[in-house]
């Protein structure tokens, strides 16, 4: 060898606020997410109906402790290993149905978002799936004006790279991100007795 080149990207993250102060280890990749909405009027009906539908997309986020995934079905196609200690990361998307059009929307969407990150922080998550359960119930019972909220969730899974060919140890310090497509997590949290949802959701621009 004659040679070498090492390239590092490092990309920005900051501690997520749970309670005020910043989580010991769960953090926010700032700058990359995309906030989104869809408004939709519907005048065909006898009686004039209005929907908004707020959200956001890839908001990746991570988790460099407090979460497992144990005790799940196996098959024989099954590769995925038990982990009672993992990084958790995902991609997240949420959108929401309000229940009516007289909403401060930047208050709402601050609140909205808040709730998801300080959700997905503090609870030590048993599975991607309950975690976002959890994160929708949260939304529902901070806003009082959401009607139901649909989140989507890829598996991003990090796995302990190997360092016995070099002669080290690993003890939990080294991970790679895995290029393998894992599981797509989604989840939807409807109010009891929500209004129909109509057309809102007949959008390509929105998650269904």
């Amino acid at each position: 060898m004659t040679r070498a080149r090492v390239d590092v990207d490092e990309y920005r993250w900051e501690r997520i606020s749970a309670g005020g102060t910043g989580h010991p280890h769960a953090f926010v990749r700032s700058g990359q997410e995309i906030r989104c909405a869809a408004a939709v009027i519907d005048v065909e009906r006898s009686v004039r109906a209005e929907w908004v539908v707020s959200g956001l997309k890839d908001l990746v986020l991570l988790k460099s402790t407090g979460s497992q995934f144990t005790g799940f079905l196996r098959d024989r196609y099954t590769t995925l290993a038990e982990a009672s200690d993992r990084i958790l990361a995902t991609s997240l998307t949420a959108r929401w149905r309000y229940i009516g059009t007289d909403v401060p929307w930047d208050e709402a969407f601050a609140q909205v978002r808040g709730v998801l990150l300080e959700r997905f922080a503090v609870p030590h998550s048993k599975a991607l799936q309950q975690t976002l359960w959890d994160m929708g119930s949260a939304v529902l019972a901070a806003r009082d004006d959401i009607a139901e909220i649909r989140l989507s969730a890829p598996n991003k899974h990090h796995f302990l790279s190997d360092l016995s060919p070099f002669g080290l140890d690993n003890p939990g310090e080294v991970f790679h991100a895995d290029d393998r497509p894992y599981g797509l997590i989604q989840c939807a949290a409807i109010r009891e007795g929500a209004p129909d949802a109509g057309a809102a959701w007949e959008l390509p621009s929105a998650f269904a």
